[in-house]
């Protein structure tokens, strides 16, 4: 049953995640193209410099959290299902996302990003192999 939700609600989430990145958040064109590929130390930066914790909750916890269900893109790509596989596809896709954010100036590429959606993603992937081995054991 949790699969057959997951594969009608994914695509869906997937625009609105997509729309978040490039137009939400009230997101104004830069003026200039910006990219950060100093990993970790923008994102350290960031929250020395933000007095609220409420953003830095959204922000960082925020990356990890909205890819989670990413993880789970094997019960639609049963390609998926192989780590190595879907970190290979997920990371080319955030890439891309990335680059469409820096070359329409909608947001900046941040390495920072990266590495909490594929971490996101990651614990997504986990989380499903947990669900799937419960499964079995209870089938």
């Amino acid at each position: 049953m949790l699969k057959k939700i997951y594969k009608l609600i994914i695509l869906p989430y997937t625009v609105f995640l997509l729309y978040l990145m490039l137009l939400g958040f009230g997101r104004i064109q830069y003026d200039e193209n910006v990219i950060r590929i100093k990993p970790v130390v923008s994102t350290l930066m960031f929250i020395d410099h933000t007095i609220r914790l409420e953003t830095i909750i959204i922000i960082v916890v925020g990356n990890v959290m909205m890819f989670i269900p990413f993880g789970f893109l094997g019960w639609v790509f049963p390609k998926l299902n192989d780590l190595r596989t879907i970190l290979f596809h997920f990371i080319s896709a955030i890439v891309i996302v990335e680059a469409v954010q820096y070359f329409t100036r909608m947001g900046i590429f941040e390495v920072d990003d990266i590495i909490l959606n594929t971490f996101g993603m990651f614990l997504g992937y986990l989380m499903k192999k947990v669900l799937e081995k419960k499964s079995r054991k209870s089938g």
